[in-house]
């Protein structure tokens, strides 16, 4: 295959459901459902520099993984060499980043977000579409070096598997610090760290909510209704390139373009 070719096409379920910008408000909550694994909230809190500097994370792990959804075949073996590499490098006495059932678990957590914020915000997707999305999502945990036979067979099993795993999970006084930072506002961050917060406490699993010692309540809960509400009703209607993630997080575009460099916007299913 030609180099510049891209992995996903423009019509694949990857690429329209992360085409919606929106998907990326579920970040706090993926993250907090992966450090709530007591494996990987000591890796986190030993090998990463979240604690230093959240933000410049966030971003180093965002670019890598849009870049598998939207880039070329050559950006995309650039982004999987990057983030495999550092897995490599992530072990400790009880944990090791290249474990295929860590590896699942994170993945799990960036499928089953995206599928809610989607349904959520944007529209619920058809069955076909959530096993079309969910057959992306495994090629690139294929890539990332979960091997063929580890991910569930499909999107009954997929939920099935996030059921029996959040119930299993005990979050450790390790994981409550680190959500603690990540929602510590950085000068002038505030108000949105405050948003960030109150949202991930809502899309949060009821279980992993309270073992986080999250506030949540019923009029918490009727505003995010009624915020998902409109998202569902003001997002189909925004142009594609203000519904699209933002550029600086999307790899530099090639073949067919919007006409302003970035790829082209979400498309309105039917």
């Amino acid at each position: 295959m030609v180099s510049n070719e891209p992995l996903f096409t423009d019509a694949s379920m990857i690429r329209r459901v992360h085409r919606e910008g929106v998907t990326l408000l579920g970040g706090g909550r993926a993250l907090l459902m992966q450090i709530a694994h007591p494996a990987i909230a000591a890796a986190v809190a030993e090998h990463s520099s979240f604690r230093s500097d959240p933000l410049q994370r966030l971003l180093r792990t965002l670019r890598p993984t849009l870049a598998i959804a939207f880039g070329t075949r050559a950006q995309t073996r650039r982004a999987v060499a990057l983030i495999n590499a550092v897995h490599r490098r992530v072990t400790g006495p009880d944990y090791s980043a290249t474990d295929p059932a860590l590896l699942l678990w994170v993945l799990a957590t960036l499928i089953d977000t995206s599928l809610l914020m989607h349904q959520r915000f944007v529209r619920p997707l058809r069955p076909a579409e959530e096993e079309a999305y969910y057959g992306d999502m495994v090629l690139a945990g294929r890539l990332l070096g979960i091997p063929r036979g580890h991910m569930p067979a499909g999107m009954s099993e997929f939920k099935t598997y996030m059921d029996d795993t959040v119930a299993s999970l005990r979050v450790s006084d390790t994981a409550r610090l680190l959500a603690t930072e990540l929602f510590q506002p950085a000068s002038g961050l505030a108000p949105a760290m405050w948003f960030l917060r109150g949202l991930t406490s809502g899309l949060l699993p009821a279980a992993l909510r309270d073992q986080f010692e999250l506030p949540w309540g019923p009029v918490r809960e009727a505003s995010l209704q009624a915020a998902a509400k409109l998202s569902r009703i003001v997002v189909p209607l925004l142009p594609a390139l203000l519904r699209a993630p933002p550029p600086f997080l999307l790899p530099p575009a090639a073949g067919r373009t919007d006409g302003a460099g970035r790829p082209p916007g979400p498309r309105t299913a039917a």
